[in-house]
């Protein structure tokens, strides 16, 4: 396989930036104009009356998840066999190590170390469960319904609710930023690749499967239709979408069209995409961040403990394993790095716009490239712990 070149543009380079202006954006559109995103979020595919699919959001959610889709080159997943371990070890972190320390983190701290500042008796409004239709007053997991606005919603304890957007986090695994992040360590671009691939696929059996254990286990359960109908939308869709859009490209237009035109084409897409998206989210959480002004701290705590620790453990492992620094390096970003847009999807779709759990995903956003470039950079200088063993 020829290597691709994936440096950093200008969206990815200063996302950090993009996603602190959507905060200040988001905050005084919420302020001047707070029937502005409640209108576009009021576009909604209803069913029993409730609000499932916001229109505006999942058009924005697709073309987040389209460019990905259709980067990946599934006829690589074949060539797999030939790093056995790699990709062992990365699935194993992935999905039997991952999700699991994501809960208890998280727990640890939202649960139990910042519960009172979070405010131990706050409440959050989420949606009700797809498909359920319960009567005012009745309990399901940590909530009670109530009617907020007209519409049924659950009543539940604030600190749960980002604790379920960190586990939305701790389920979706592995972006394409994750090949910014090897090419810059100079890593292996082809095991990369395939991992994206492979998590991708993997990802359509696991995210509802593991969501659904831990959502419960956290108090917020969620049928297991919601899950599956939030990944058949925002990754089976576009997966589909890109696999047949990729090989209707190349087949008329050619791979180095397609590499060096299309794909540059849709760099700032995926990325406008998100910003838009995050401006609503925030225009709907401005009261929460001004009344506690260091909310998205007491989130980005746990989730910046759990990327070094994945990052940590599965470094180690590659080292222990004898890897090359070629593949140990990508397969501890793989492990560490998080797929923000599902898991900001899935929460909107869950839980809504406004819910705590689409606020805490996207604080995975905003840690996101510095946390990854400040592990690239190590990864750079830790390269001869692998000299011996290469």
């Amino acid at each position: 396989m020829t290597a691709k070149k994936h440096d950093m543009g200008m969206f990815e380079r200063y996302l950090t930036l993009w996603v602190g202006l959507c905060i200040v954006i988001g905050i005084l559109l919420g302020q001047f104009a707070p029937e502005f995103a409640k209108t576009l979020d009021g576009m909604s595919i209803m069913i029993n009356g409730a609000p499932i699919v916001s229109i505006p959001i999942a058009i924005c959610l697709f073309f987040m998840m389209y460019p990905i889709m259709v980067k990946i080159d599934f006829a690589e997943v074949v060539k797999a066999g030939k790093s056995i371990k790699p990709v062992g070890l990365t699935l194993f972190v992935n999905w039997a190590i991952k999700p699991f320390t994501m809960y208890l983190i998280s727990y640890v701290f939202l649960g139990i170390l910042f519960k009172g500042l979070i405010g131990a008796e706050a409440l959050d409004y989420v949606k009700m469960p797809f498909g359920l239709d319960l009567p005012l007053g009745a309990e399901y997991g940590s909530g009670t319904v109530v009617m907020q606005d007209g519409i049924k919603m659950l009543a539940v304890p604030l600190w749960r609710s980002y604790l379920a957007g960190c586990i939305l986090l701790g389920i979706a695994p592995c972006t394409a930023m994750v090949l910014v992040w090897g090419y810059l360590a100079k890593g292996n671009d082809g095991h990369t690749l395939v991992m994206v691939a492979i998590n991708s696929l993997v990802m359509l059996i696991l995210f509802g499967v593991l969501g659904g254990f831990l959502l419960g286990i956290g108090k917020l359960p969620v049928p297991w239709q919601a899950l599956l109908l939030s990944i058949g939308i925002y990754v089976a869709l576009p997966l589909v979408a890109g696999f047949f859009s990729r090989k209707w490209i190349i087949a008329n237009k050619g791979q180095v069209w397609f590499e060096e035109k299309f794909l540059h084409l849709l760099t700032p897409v995926t990325i406008t995409a998100l910003l838009l998206t995050l401006v609503l989210l925030f225009s709907f959480k401005g009261d929460v961040i001004i009344a506690n002004p260091l909310t998205i701290l007491w989130i980005a705590i746990p989730l910046f403990i759990q990327t070094i620790f994945i990052f940590g453990i599965t470094y180690g492992a590659a080292r222990s394993m004898g890897f090359s620094y070629e593949n140990a390096a990508p397969t501890a970003m793989i492990g560490a790095s998080n797929h923000f847009e599902v898991a900001i999807a899935t929460a909107v779709m869950l839980f809504g716009l406004s819910s705590g759990a689409a606020l805490a995903t996207v604080v995975g956003v905003l840690i996101e490239v510095p946390l990854m470039l400040g592990l690239v950079s190590f990864c750079k200088r830790t390269r001869g712990w692998f000299s011996t063993i290469s």
